[in-house]
Order: structure tokens, then C-alpha cells, then sequence
């Protein structure tokens, strides 16, 4: 059985990470890394001065590892540190609000663990999930009560996506997947391959108490509209499945280049 490594960026108590658990168990042997508290908008942000404390739990029968780390900390324990042998596949979310578009790819703490699975030479999936508006600033019990089924339906699609890829291999040319679903998604929601689409976000804080600030994202702009973009395909009520590649390489004008090089 392959082995399953299982993170998030929203923490033990997230809604989606029992569900999403048990799920996989057909799939494989699952270890359960994540943070101990929610760690969202982190990116790939690694622990550098604090120290990071792993404790294990179970919550409902799932063996737990609880990191006071972000998620990229979490992956990289589970897989250099925590356990005697390496995952075979590594997946993080299922994460309560949507991670499409390219502001949102650099930013996003679920994408982060993806991520750092890749540097550590493992194949990844970030998996994300629109939440109703209802939902939205809501926490324990009366945000379980919002989301209703929709964690054990998206953990079911989740799981179903991960099975065809890891029956079919993981394609050579892809560093790892970003898949967002609708919030309403389903074993029969359309799924489609998808382009990152490049967007920008505006002002995150807002005066807080003791003159401070208070993070508060307010909105996302797409700069591009792309028949195949992520962003584009989770709004008409598809789920978007985006093959990232890390070339981060550009281009300079000639010109520019004479200016800049020196031989």
C-alpha cells in the first residue's frame, strides 16, 4: 500500500481533515502532519527561530501529529523527520475557501505544503474548497453547522481525483496540482485541466485596536481572463485541476540585456 501523507494549512480542527482522513484509507496508508492552529496565507514559510513542537493525538480514530508550525514545517518533519520512511504522495487542505489565481498560489499556506513536498522530491496536490457566504467568518460549531455535508462531499471528490492520479502515475512535466473546488461540489461536478491566471489582490489590513492592524482580504483581481483559467472555471461551477510547473524564468528585451550583461 502506497503511503499518503496528509496536511492543511487550517489546522487540527479543521471540518475537512476527519473526512478527508478516512477517505483515503482506500487509497493507502495516511499520516495525518498539520498545524496544531490555523496557518493560513503562510506560503511555503519555514520556522527559522522558534522551535517547532510535534505532539500526537487521535481525534475519532485518526492518528494525528499536531505541529506548532506552519504547513511547509509540518511536511517537511513528516517526511525527513517524524517517520522512518519517506510518503509516497503528499496531499494538503482540504482548505476552506478557494486558493485560484496566482495571488492566491504564492500565498496560500495549503499550496506551501504542496510545495515543499515538491522540493523534497515528492509528488503533491493541493486541494481547496469555496465555502458558502454564510460560512464566511464563522468558526466551531456554527461553521460546521454552515458547511453542512459539503466537507465529506468535497473529501470524496478529493480522494476520487487523487486515485486516478496515482493510478496513472504522476505526469513528469508537473511539480505538483492545485485543485480548487466549488462549494457545492459533487461526484458529478465537471472537472477540467485549467491554467494558473495571473491576479493581483489590494489592501489586507485595516486599523485595529491598540493602533495596530487587522488582516482583512477584501478582494481579487484577475488580469487576465482565460477560457481555461482556474479562476474562471471554479466560478461557472467546475472544478479546476491546475498542473503547476516551477519555471520561474522570464525574458529581458535585447536592449536590456546589452545594458544589464557584462562580459
Amino acid at each position: 500500500m502506497p503511503t499518503i501523507l496528509l496536511t492543511n494549512d487550517d489546522g487540527i480542527d479543521s471540518p475537512t481533515l476527519l473526512p478527508l482522513a478516512r477517505e483515503l484509507r482506500a487509497l493507502g496508508n495516511v499520516r495525518v502532519v498539520v498545524p496544531e492552529s490555523e496557518r493560513s496565507w503562510v506560503g511555503k514559510a519555514i520556522t527559522r527561530f522558534d522551535l517547532v513542537q510535534a505532539s500526537q493525538t487521535v481525534r475519532d480514530g485518526v492518528d494525528i501529529y499536531a505541529v506548532k508550525g506552519t504547513p511547509a514545517d509540518c511536511v517537511n518533519l513528516a517526511i525527513h523527520t517524524l517517520f522512518p520512511t519517506r510518503p509516497d504522495i503528499v496531499l494538503s487542505g482540504i482548505n476552506l475557501g478557494l486558493n485560484s489565481g496566482l495571488a492566491f498560489v504564492l500565498s496560500s499556506g495549503t499550496v506551501g505544503g504542496a510545495l515543499e513536498a515538491w522540493i523534497a522530491g515528492i509528488p503533491s496536490l493541493a486541494f481547496s474548497m469555496g465555502i458558502p457566504n454564510d460560512a464566511y467568518g464563522l468558526t466551531g460549531a456554527h461553521r460546521i453547522a454552515a458547511l453542512g455535508a459539503r466537507p465529506q462531499a468535497a473529501a470524496a471528490v478529493t480522494a476520487d481525483i487523487t486515485a486516478t492520479i496515482m493510478a496513472r502515475g504522476f505526469p513528469p512535466d508537473v511539480d505538483c496540482f492545485s485543485v480548487n473546488m466549488p462549494a457545492d461540489v459533487c461526484a458529478a461536478t465537471p472537472r477540467v485541466i485549467t491554467r494558473v491566471t495571473r491576479s493581483r489582490y489590494g489592501r489586507l489590513f485595516v486599523p485595529g485596536p491598540e493602533g495596530g492592524y487587522l488582516h482583512r482580504f477584501q478582494s481579487l483581481a484577475a488580469l487576465e481572463q482565460l477560457e481555461d483559467g482556474d479562476m474562471r472555471t471554479v466560478q461557472q461551477g467546475s472544478v479546476s485541476i491546475t498542473p503547476i510547473r516551477l519555471a520561474l524564468s522570464g525574458t529581458v528585451p535585447d536592449s536590456l540585456r546589452a545594458a544589464l550583461e557584462k562580459a
